[in-house]
């Protein structure tokens, strides 16, 4: 991929506020954890504010002082925030000492927050400095605390001491290797193609970039179109095919739906050069192998968060070329293309940080996964470390088995050139620019892509904004349906209509600006998989009868589903 800039070195600072999330954890792996939390000039421009307002500063700290004073006397009514897990034992209010230990956290918690708001910092410099404050803040939790926290105590004393040598065993079995994190999932408590990634299918189709799985019909007569389902690069694509019932590549077979699914390989220090032009090519002879297996001439396209990124600049390139009537219809999940103050991430990269994070990818041939792992990680550090540091450390205990965990723990990598293809574009938000990208030499214009369009996000998705989602909808040329579900980025895709707690919001009426859609959508109460069915229904033509095999004399069926390059390590 050539682009009309001179890449990394060509970035100054101003660009790179448009830096995304998934910048964020591209650069983020490469680098140390050191580096990923040390302070920098924020903090020096963050003194230089507060330095200005002394009054403001000697009121916040008299404030606190006062706030410790009624602390002491027993009459604060500082409480953690409703639903707060860390202090749900009942020694955190009822013993004396404990109370008083964590509502003065909870003091100096909310002392720190509100200097920072008080510094009025710029957008960037803000969002760097609540990073490492609110990082700091969840680390100095007394939940945390093995001599505190009234959770520790309890195991060791019910059993008898030897709550303590588990967690000291699982603390030294977790920094002995990387990612130096808690360990979320057992290893063995999934099994690929047995307990998970179980849904009937076969290999039809392998290249050296992917294979391309074709999954059983369920039913009778399926749709004439079918559809091709592009997953991230980042991970195994069973995300989308986890547990029975939990399945929603399962889902779409059972409503009559034909089904084809990327796997993409495992690389390593021998696909260095695997850049966004390799992985385009690999989609654009995946789909015409559909195309050639339906015997059609049209299919649906679907692709999630990365995956999303080099599809979409596939169809731009169809466009340009005269190709793009062979997709009848393009979906997008938790996918970002327009970069621009995508929350957290565009505030924590710099050109500094990104020309590191090239560089250690390219020493290395790739980025590494279980370096991605952490980083996801330390992005909800309550969630997905301190909530484990109890459970393993702290009691001893092993973490239970959750199956989005353990494919949150099935790393994979990233090839070097892929690496840099996306961090360029990222740091330069070059997809929202007519001809600033090029696909195979030719400009990407993503207004060109004229069809019809499903874009999908999650209102609690740390990783992607939903309203960094919803810009999508500015930049595709057809029309688009906008969902936004009530969850995570991984939960906004497993959201299956058995989920009792699943909500969305919709509308056809993709208005710019993405807060005035909220406050228009339409509220649903279930999951948005029946409305993403119903919305390829309409799109797919009449139906035919299933076939009776998997693949065509041309494309064999290799092997069963989940094939082999989904367990490379």
């Amino acid at each position: 991929m050539t682009q009309t800039y001179q890449g990394i070195d060509a970035i100054d600072d101003s660009r790179a506020d448009s830096a995304g999330a998934l910048d964020l954890v591209l650069t983020g792996a490469a680098i140390s954890q050191f580096r990923r939390f040390r302070p920098g000039w924020e903090t020096v421009r963050l003194a230089g504010r507060l330095g200005r307002r002394p009054r403001k500063m000697i009121m916040r700290g008299s404030d606190l002082v006062r706030e410790c004073g009624r602390i002491a006397v027993g009459a604060s009514t500082l409480a953690p925030p409703k639903g707060d897990r860390r202090f749900g034992d009942p020694a955190w209010t009822g013993n004396p000492m404990l109370h008083r230990v964590l509502q003065a956290y909870l003091a100096a918690a909310q002392t720190a927050e509100t200097v920072v708001t008080d510094a009025h910092l710029d957008f960037r410099d803000d969002l760097r400095v609540r990073f490492l404050i609110d990082n700091l803040i969840d680390a100095a939790a007394p939940s945390n605390n093995p001599i505190l926290s009234p959770v520790a105590w309890k195991s060791a004393i019910d059993s008898g001491g030897t709550s303590l040598l588990r967690g000291g065993a699982n603390l030294t079995r977790d920094l002995a290797a990387a990612p130096r994190i808690p360990t979320m999932v057992e290893p063995s408590a999934f099994e690929v193609g047995r307990t998970v990634a179980v849904t009937p299918g076969a290999v039809v189709h392998r290249t050296a970039v992917l294979e391309l799985i074709q999954y059983t019909p369920q039913t009778d007569r399926v749709r004439t179109v079918p559809l091709l389902i592009v997953p991230p690069v980042i991970n195994k694509y069973y995300a989308i095919d986890l547990a029975p019932g939990r399945s929603l590549i399962e889902y779409l077979v059972a409503q009559g739906q034909q089904v084809f699914v990327v796997s993409w390989r495992n690389p390593d220090a021998r696909h260095r050069s695997w850049g966004i032009d390799i992985y385009a090519q690999a989609i654009l002879d995946a789909l015409d192998a559909v195309l050639q297996i339906a015997d059609v001439e049209q299919t649906h396209l679907a692709a999630l968060c990365s995956g999303g990124i080099i599809a979409t600049m596939l169809l731009a390139y169809l466009a340009e070329t005269g190709g793009i009537d062979r997709v009848a219809s393009l979906a997008l999940a938790v996918a970002v293309l327009d970069q621009s103050r995508a929350g957290m991430a565009s505030a924590l990269i710099d050109e500094r940080v990104a020309k590191m994070a090239v560089a250690a990818s390219a020493r290395r041939g790739y980025l590494d996964g279980r370096s991605l792992a952490e980083v996801f990680a330390w992005l909800r550090p309550n969630d997905l470390i301190w909530n484990y540091w109890v459970n393993n450390y702290l009691q001893g205990k092993q973490p239970p088995a959750f199956d989005i965990l353990y494919w949150n723990a099935d790393t994979t990598r990233m090839a070097a050139h892929l690496h840099r293809d996306f961090i360029d574009l990222a740091m330069t938000n070059a997809l929202v620019t007519p001809g600033a990208a090029t696909v195979f030499g030719q400009p990407v214009d993503l207004s060109k892509v004229e069809v019809d369009s499903y874009v999908v996000a999650g209102a609690a998705d740390h990783l992607c904004p939903w309203q960094s989602c919803y810009a999508t909808t500015q930049l595709l040329g057809g029309k688009s349906r906008f969902v936004l579900s009530n969850s995570g980025h991984i939960a906004a895709l497993v959201n299956p209509p058995s989920n009792p707690k699943a909500t969305f919001q919709s509308s056809d009426d993709n208005i710019p600006n993405a807060d005035e859609w909220l406050k228009t959508a339409r509220s649903q109460t279930g999951s948005w998989w029946p409305d993403y069915a119903n919305w390829l229904a309409e799109r797919s033509s009449e139906e035919k009868e299933a076939p009776a095999l998997l693949g065509t004399p041309s494309f064999p069926a290799l092997e069963a589903a989940p094939g082999t390059y989904v367990f490379d390590r």
